[in-house]
């Protein structure tokens, strides 16, 4: 059963030749085909090829016009470019081997408008930190200018930003005007799941256009006939690729499919199961002779962690400084203001679900760290006069900073909460413990987007994991960037809190 169709030319609705055409003809339009599956096939390269020659080229230019600058500004002329052609070179040669090594050129990474700036961010200062290291290992960093070389890092990153935006502005645009072939894909399946793509069939995706929609009737005696048409039908087509909407339950009926498509030279995917749509890392990994499906986000590696908890001390340490006459005032001012420490520890689950005594300002009468622990609710009289306004602007928070250079805590991560409540949510909400994968953190993704104060309900908190299990997926050095900016700066960040 044809659910959708896209007739090649000079084919009728029903892909049969059209009558009253001639052998020349014929021979013209199988030719055309070729083509354009030849084009199809190596566009991707040619494209591959053109992206890592941009990113290349701009660096050199970049590198030579950095050295230019601060030459002319502190000598009043310009230093020949071999003094940072080393430089230039080594930098793109290790920009273009890190996007060859993670696919950063492949075709669909440029189809990609969202998270350019921030994978651009990481690759750029994993580079510049290699770069750095290669320097000092091989003696050579007192050859370049220090000033330069900072001129370089900055506007060497506006400027692979602003080329990789600009070749992601081609690629649509090339699509927009044809100058570039689609993948022409058809979908195979039973007629339940296939409705359902049906509905999302124009926007399944750029740079892809689905030539014909085949259900398959759930019925073994028919299937080898429904195949067989299907298979004649990828071939009429011309299809590149070929996607089975099939559970993964009905093994069977996919190792039928894969047979009898396994004739045609189109690629075959398998749709994600329905229960693998809530998993946007699920790949395919090898683990010793285990072949298996890694559903979360791998562990962060050795230099990622470094990178962070660089982040960590460079930040803490420098709020500390300057925060700590603030720091003075408001302890003197809690004891004044009623009996009792400054200071209020309570024991909170930290990564891997290990507890450790979080710091925070006294904003209460009371001290709770037990089995029971009841939430601060708006207007709560156990919070005090000068508490109420601690909370109001997270001043409370302040102390976490030294769980910070402890190792407790980060910058960024999910908020803490009592014992009490992880363990009332641990039951509740399946993934809530994948809260624990990471460092919890002074303020995160859930507090600049307004979710604090009480949980009156499971959907609240549910809407609270869901940002923390985004970023959790989703970690980089721009985003912790970008979350410290908006906790400072956005308006969200306060709307709850009390």
């Amino acid at each position: 059963m044809f659910l959708a169709q896209s007739p090649l030319p000079g084919t009728s609705a029903g892909g049969l030749p059209l009558g009253g055409r001639s052998a020349r003809e014929r021979r013209g339009s199988t030719l055309k085909m070729r083509l354009l599956s030849a084009l199809r096939s190596s566009q991707p390269v040619g494209f591959a090829y053109f992206a890592a020659i941009a990113d290349a080229s701009m660096i050199l230019i970049t590198a030579y016009c950095a050295n230019s600058v601060w030459g002319l500004l502190n000598f009043g002329y310009f230093p020949p470019a071999e003094s940072v052609a080393p430089v230039g070179f080594a930098v793109a040669a290790l920009v273009i081997g890190t996007g060859v090594q993670r696919a950063e050129y492949d075709l669909q990474f440029y189809l990609r408008k969202a998270g350019q700036t921030a994978r651009a961010f990481g690759v750029w200062n994993l580079v510049f930190f290699v770069a750095l290291a290669l320097g000092f290992a091989t003696k050579t960093t007192s050859e370049f200018s220090r000033g330069a070389i900072t001129v370089f890092y900055f506007l060497g990153y506006a400027s692979l930003v602003a080329t990789r935006r600009a070749v992601v502005d081609l690629a649509y645009f090339m699509l927009a005007k044809r100058l570039m072939i689609p993948r022409r894909l058809v979908i195979i399946g039973f007629e339940d799941r296939l409705a359902e793509m049906e509905r999302t069939v124009t926007d399944f995706g750029v740079g892809v256009h689905v030539v014909n929609m085949i259900a398959l009737r759930d019925n073994q005696a028919y299937l080898a006939d429904d195949l067989a048409l299907a298979a004649a039908a990828v071939r009429m087509h011309r299809a590149d690729d070929i996607c089975l909407a099939i559970p993964w339950s009905r093994q069977e009926v996919i190792e039928s499919c894969t047979a009898a498509l396994l004739r045609t030279p189109a690629e075959i995917h398998l749709d994600a199961d329905r229960l693998l749509e809530r998993f946007g890392e699920a790949r395919f990994v090898r683990l010793g002779a285990i072949f298996g499906l890694r559903v979360t986000r791998p562990r962060f590696s050795l230099l990622q962690r470094m990178e962070k908890r660089a982040f960590d001390l460079i930040v803490a340490s420098a709020a500390l400084f300057a925060l700590c006459p603030v720091l003075a005032v408001v302890a003197a001012l809690i004891r004044w203001e009623s009996h009792g420490p400054a200071l209020f520890r309570q024991t909170r689950y930290g990564f891997n679900q290990e507890p450790f005594k979080i710091f925070k300002f006294r904003s209460m009468r009371t001290m709770e760290d037990g089995a029971k622990v009841v939430s601060a609710k708006r207007d709560d009289p156990r919070v005090t006069r000068l508490g109420a306004y601690l909370r109001r602007y997270s001043v409370d928070e302040l102390p976490q900073l030294f769980n910070v250079l402890r190792g407790e805590m980060s910058i960024v991560g999910p908020r803490p909460h009592a014992m009490a409540h992880d363990q009332r949510y641990f039951d509740r909400l399946s993934r809530y413990a994948r809260r624990h994968n990471v460092k919890p953190g002074i303020t995160g993704w859930a507090q600049v987007h307004g979710h604090r104060g009480e949980i009156a309900n499971d959907q609240e908190m549910l809407s609270r994991l869901q940002h923390d299990l985004f970023y959790v997926d989703n970690w980089s050095l721009w985003l912790d960037i970008k979350i410290v900016f908006l906790t400072v700066f956005s308006p969200k960040t306060h709307r709850n809190a009390f």
